[in-house]
């Protein structure tokens, strides 16, 4: 079957990673621009980013030049709501000229709500653990979807709950740099995952177009060590039922797709909040980049007696530049193993690899590792493609090289090199070959065997 003629094609990026303007248009600050001294690398700040927020006509342009169908993008809630109570115009009317330069172009936004960006006096208020954040997200979701609704169709709610609970208020390595332990993280995924239902019921309100609504999950999962039913079984069984925890697929999509609670959420939720919670979704949204197979522990067997398949680490196992292991086949195993539990369409809304991309004599950014990388697992999302499950877009993480947290501007994700004392822009050649394949529309891509070969 391969890819459907109108596969939507593109690259992602959020708003505090690349927009910048952080003191502009109006806008307050955000969790990640009062960083404490120490918390970034080098003490770097996203108060400038990639200058999106003024270079963003020409940032089109180039994605236009690359043959894009689609572009996800983030909002900043604090660029839109400055402050409680009112909608900050001059914030809302730079992301509908942004919509409108995305549709002028021929490009489909993808609209994710939220990413990691907390406004600082929501954060006063406190954060994701006060109960009544979720009625403030409704109120944020309604502005952008009155304001947006008429020219956008596809939303996600959240990015990556997983990863801005557990960091930001279990750990507290990210933003706002909490280390509340698990209590504290389980009364933020209450509250996040009130939110996301709370944030489907306004996009369905008051967006003007036909709503397409999911929410983008991080996902690590294991990924059989052989073909073999049992191995297969094995792997599905850890990826969604032995760590149910907060870092887990299950214990978020779970309720959100299922309407169904888990059992280490029992003393969390109730059926009342689960009537808010468990809205109507139109696909699933998946950021993956690699196995947790690929692990440097390598115990075989759990308490239960069960086989744990997490033996796949080897000396010398390819790793991009955050030391993540490059693993292809999990994109199959994820889109088949999410596909066959939550039974909806399936949008990879995150892919990609860290690199230490510099500019070559010739002027030229050089990262034939990131063609190879993209090259393989777009490989594996073709088997899911041809073996008939609905794989209906690829956004490649990201479009720009772009500040990586609390790494700050070391590891470049992008197709497209900035230069961050000037803000230039290069195309890597890994861009042009990611235009191929989508002029293309996949159809040169090796086979999911040749991909997989190590």
């Amino acid at each position: 079957m391969s890819f459907s003629r109108d596969f939507m094609w593109g690259a992602a990026s959020a708003a505090a990673q690349v927009e910048g303007g952080w003191n502009e248009g109006g806008r307050s600050p955000s969790i990640w621009d009062v960083a404490p001294k120490g918390a970034i690398a080098h003490d770097d700040t996203c108060h400038i980013a990639c200058d999106c927020y003024h270079r963003w006509k020409d940032d089109i342009a180039i994605m236009k030049q690359l043959g894009f169908k689609s572009y996800r993008f983030s909002i900043s809630w604090s660029r839109v709501i400055a402050e409680e109570g009112k909608v900050n115009p001059e914030g809302v009317r730079f992301y509908s000229d942004f919509v409108d330069e995305l549709l002028k172009n021929g490009i489909e936004p993808m609209i994710t709500l939220y990413h990691w960006d907390l406004p600082m006096w929501v954060q006063r208020k406190g954060g994701w653990l006060d109960s009544g954040i979720s009625d403030l997200y409704y109120e944020y979701t309604k502005a952008v979807a009155e304001a947006l609704g008429d020219r956008v169709s596809w939303w996600m709610t959240f990015n990556e709950p997983q990863v801005f609970v557990n960091l930001g208020y279990r750990t507290g390595t990210h933003a706002p740099f909490m280390k509340g332990g698990l209590g504290a993280a389980k009364i933020a995924t209450k509250n996040v995952l009130l939110a996301h239902g709370k944030a489907c019921m306004a996009i369905r309100k008051y967006a003007k177009l036909p709503a397409r609504i999911s929410l983008a999950s991080a996902s690590t999962l294991w990924t059989p060590l052989t073909e073999s039913p049992e191995d297969i079984e094995n792997a599905r069984y850890y990826t969604f039922e032995y760590f149910n925890s907060v870092g887990s697929l299950s214990w978020w999509n779970d309720p959100i797709f299922l309407g169904k609670i888990p059992e280490e959420m029992q003393d969390m939720l109730t059926q009342e909040d689960l009537e808010i919670i468990f809205q109507p979704l139109d696909y699933i949204a998946l950021n993956n980049y690699q196995s947790r197979n690929f692990a440097d522990a390598k115990s075989d067997y759990t308490d239960d007696g069960k086989k744990q398949p997490v033996s796949e680490y080897y000396a010398g196992l390819p790793r991009t530049s955050m030391n993540w292991a490059i693993t292809p086949e999990t994109m199959y195993w994820l889109i088949r193993f999410v596909y066959e539990r939550y039974g909806k369409p399936v949008v990879i809304s995150e892919n990609g690899m860290s690199a230490y991309d510099f500019v070559h004599l010739d002027g030229k950014v050089h990262d034939s590792h990131r063609t190879d990388f993209v090259t393989r697992y777009l490989a594996n999302v073709k088997r899911a493609a041809d073996e008939g499950i609905p794989v209906i877009g690829y956004q490649y993480w990201s479009l720009f090289d772009n500040f990586e947290w609390t790494r700050g501007y070391d590891p470049r994700f992008g197709i497209i090199y900035v230069d961050y004392r000037d803000g230039f822009r290069i195309l890597k050649d890994s861009a042009y070959a990611y235009a191929e394949i989508i002029r293309q529309n996949g159809e040169n891509l090796p086979s999911w065997e040749v991909a997989n070969k190590r």
